[in-house]
């Protein structure tokens, strides 16, 4: 039986530039394959180019995400409309390589419930990108690993495969940033369940800007950071204290906006 993958890649404003991330997309997976490109609103940009696609129909899909604006609800968006048994997030600016994800979906597959692509285990690598955001992830990274056991080296990194039912199972909290691979990673600790990871080459994006605000989203990060260790917990209570933590970000960015 041909394992089933969806793909969901939150965009914004992209245009131009997601058309290469498809191209080597679809060549490189062997996977049954739904691709779910989920944006904000109907006039951004990466919107005609994705329905211009050739692919399009025939295993690409266009979301607009109705949960609210930013990566957290674009992904969540996507997941809660993935068909497949296993769903991958990876980024429309062309640092992730596709051709890992048979491979991470296959770990699914055997029963973990987070397969992670690791720029920081044996074999892995970042080319680019800013220093001090590479060391920040980097330190976050290893010492998860290492000391909080959570089966990664890169919890940080969005790049992932997960259980469908899993991601169901357990909720996504997060409503801002990127932290949602950290969240599902920790919670998947809390609740021991499998986590496991491959080295992946990370390339900086050569087109556009990335949307990662660290100065606003680091908070964010810490309060997953810290809900990674401890002692197993229960689902209803792995849920109790990440809607705690959500509680806190929100506020916390909503603090934030008062005062730019």
């Amino acid at each position: 039986m041909t394992l089933g993958v969806s793909v969901v890649i939150p965009a914004y404003n992209e245009g131009d530039g997601i058309v290469a991330v498809l191209d080597r997309l679809f060549p490189a997976v062997e996977s049954t394959l739904e691709v779910l490109v989920v944006v904000d609103f109907p006039e951004d940009s990466t919107v005609p180019v994705v329905r211009a696609h050739p692919k399009f129909g025939e295993g690409l899909q266009l979301l607009v995400n109705t949960y609210g604006r930013g990566p957290a609800h674009a992904i969540r968006y996507g997941i809660d409309r993935a068909s497949h048994d296993v769903v991958v997030v990876t980024m429309a600016d062309g640092s992730d390589d596709p051709r890992q994800i048979d491979p991470l979906a296959r770990l699914v597959e055997r029963g973990v419930v987070v397969a992670a692509a690791s720029r920081y285990s044996s074999g892995g690598q970042q080319v680019g990108g800013p220093l001090l955001k590479g060391l920040i992830s980097y330190s976050a990274g290893r010492s998860l690993g290492l000391l909080a056991r959570v089966g990664t080296q890169d919890a940080t990194n969005s790049f992932k495969a997960y259980s469908t039912e899993f991601v169901r199972e357990v909720g996504i909290h997060s409503t801002s940033g990127f932290e949602i691979g950290l969240e599902l990673t920790a919670k998947a600790r809390r609740l021991r369940r499998p986590v496991a990871e491959l080295p992946t080459i990370w390339l900086d994006r050569t087109i556009g800007d990335s949307n990662f605000d660290m100065r606003a989203w680091i908070p964010k990060y810490l309060r997953w950071y810290r809900f990674a260790f401890g002692r197993a917990l229960s689902l209803e209570d792995v849920s109790t204290q990440a809607a705690r933590i959500a509680t806190l970000n929100q506020r916390s960015a909503t603090k934030n906006g008062k005062s730019s």
